[in-house]
């Protein structure tokens, strides 16, 4: 594998007027990796893919495919292509033509563009449908008839917007899995934007969770579910339950915490120096909840209590409860688990709580 990065962003903004989308961000994506860019709407992830892509100039930074700076290169002169969210199909081409058009453009032979195009659809599982229409295909092959049409230009960097929003629930996580075999036989290196956490942490090899024009946390999908640096990344990057406490006492990065309700809590400090008095966010994962029927199981635990079945979410192996909690009246969100032993749990039972204080993360209270 090339030491030089496939693409490496050093210090790049993008302003608006007074608005400034994109802060600094700087980055590198190794060659072959699938890198994705988690945010939510109106962080600037779009922004930034649009700068990489050459729609846009950054304000001010610098921008390298293949180590060699694209500020003064044209989007049609840059090494990237890109899949966009509603595809771009051409609907009076054959699915061949809509593959070969880059290709066309480029001036490249009929006889080459034709063994290009069939080995390209070959490769995304469609081989022999060069003749038939657009029209014909389902949603997911229409996917990758987009792709196709991006890897026959032999590309160094593909940039995919959003480009499952479109799709149903269903066909949706199909292509996940998909996109992500397409990306590991072409070995190109993937940019991927997307306000989806699942389709990021199930796809990618590096995330990038952006917020508000920076990059809060660069990481794979275990790092940032199970390490997160900021509240931000703890909140969006997974479900979460959320309290609001102050610091007791800290010692050896592990906080002792009392909720504004008296409940006494303990946990990791993962902001790095919280002290006493310290206003905190705590993050606590449903499936870190541990349930039982008799609290001397749990009373071990460092952080229990026992609450009221308020609601229960049936969705199969993602089922959940919703427990108000007893001492503060908070709502509590727990994974019920696999072994069918709480199976039984409706709305109004009793049942006590509990979960370890590594399983809590403690971050400094961001805001009012």
């Amino acid at each position: 594998m090339s030491s030089t990065p496939d693409l490496e962003c050093r210090a790049i903004s993008k302003s608006f007027k007074e608005f400034k989308a994109v802060r600094d961000v700087s980055f590198s994506v190794p060659q072959g990796t699938f890198f994705s860019i988690l945010g939510p709407s109106g962080c600037g992830k779009t922004t930034l893919l649009r700068m990489i892509a050459g729609f846009q100039e950054p304000t001010s930074g610098d921008l390298l495919i293949k180590g060699r700076s694209m500020l003064d290169v044209a989007p049609n002169r840059r090494p990237v292509s890109m899949v966009f969210q509603h595809l771009a199909l051409f609907p009076m081409m054959s699915i061949g033509a809509n593959v070969g058009f880059g290709l066309r453009q480029r001036g490249v032979n009929k006889a080459d563009i034709k063994k290009q195009v069939e080995a390209v659809l070959e490769r995304v599982g469609l081989g022999g449908t060069s003749d038939r229409a657009v029209s014909s295909l389902s949603g997911g092959q229409k996917q990758r008839v987009a792709i196709a049409r991006c890897m026959v230009l032999e590309p160094d960097v593909l940039l995919l917007d959003e480009p499952l929003g479109a799709l149903d629930l269903k066909l949706r996580e199909h292509m996940k899995i998909e996109l992500k075999q397409l990306q590991s036989e072409f070995n190109t290196t993937f940019v991927y934007i997307t306000h989806d956490q699942s389709e990021a942490l199930v796809m990618s090899d590096q995330i990038a969770v952006m917020n508000h024009g920076v990059f809060e946390q660069v990481g794979t999908a275990k790092e940032l579910y199970y390490e997160p640096k900021t509240a931000f990344v703890a909140g969006f990057v997974g479900e979460a339950n959320r309290f609001h406490a102050t610091v007791d006492s800290a010692k050896n990065g592990i906080v002792n915490l009392k909720t504004p309700e008296g409940k006494t809590l303990s946990g990791l400090d993962l902001g790095r120096g919280l002290t006493n008095g310290s206003k905190v966010d705590v993050f606590v994962r449903p499936e870190a909840v541990r349930l039982s029927r008799n609290a001397k199981d749990i009373t071990k635990m460092g952080n229990t209590g026992k609450g009221t079945v308020e609601n229960v979410l049936f969705n199969g192996a993602n089922s959940q409860l919703i427990l108000r909690d007893a001492t503060n009246g908070a709502p509590l969100n727990v994974a019920l688990p696999q072994t069918g032993e709480f199976r039984d749990l409706v709305v109004g039972d009793n049942v006590h709580f509990g979960w370890e204080p590594e399983q809590t993360r403690c971050f400094e209270h961001q805001g009012a």
